[in-house]
């Protein structure tokens, strides 16, 4: 029976990486589930949940000490199934403004505090068309305990965004 595994990696970025990671995968009976990856400052990073045979997840382990050797930061963590958050209610959240210290903390605490889950986040900062000045943007999913008012938390978290001078919207998952 298939175990799933989260592996993440990271170091410098080159051409072939993806490639190497995934064929050590494949070599072992796995699939990749799920994967995010980035170019970040010059670093690549990977994370991926990966079903595995379960007579394999201590064998992948030693496939990845060349890369280790390489400089590369390889964890390798086995996951369990978790009904820990059955009948959360799923909305998406999108945060645009001028980008300034905070705005992640500041929205992350909120979320916290109110027993929301962040199931997935991503983040940039790009420069706007005419100016430069640097732009903000903020997309992902969180859950919601069913019976956490909508309403309330929602425009609670759209005031945190006008004192931090950025447009939140949220709303049900698509």
């Amino acid at each position: 029976m298939p175990k799933n595994i989260v592996l993440t990696l990271t170091g410098r970025d080159r051409i072939g990486l993806v490639d190497h990671v995934t064929s050590l995968v494949v070599k072992r009976g796995g699939n990749v589930g799920a994967s995010r990856m980035a170019h970040l400052g010059g670093e690549f990073a990977m994370l991926m949940l990966i079903a595995l045979p379960e007579s394999e997840i201590g064998v992948i382990d030693q496939d990845f000490q060349s890369l280790r050797g390489e400089g590369y930061q390889v964890s390798i963590v086995q996951t369990e199934d978790s009904k820990k958050y059955e009948g959360w209610l799923p909305y998406e959240i999108e945060v645009t403004g001028a980008d300034h210290e905070g705005i992640i903390h500041d929205i992350a605490h909120y979320l916290a505090s109110r027993g929301i889950n962040i199931e997935n986040m991503d983040t940039s900062s790009n420069p706007a068309p005419m100016s430069g000045t640097p732009l903000f943007t903020m997309k992902g999913v969180v859950l919601a305990p069913p019976k956490l008012n909508f309403h309330a938390w929602s425009d609670e978290l759209e005031e945190i965004g006008d004192k931090l001078n950025v447009n939140v919207t949220v709303g049900l998952v698509k």
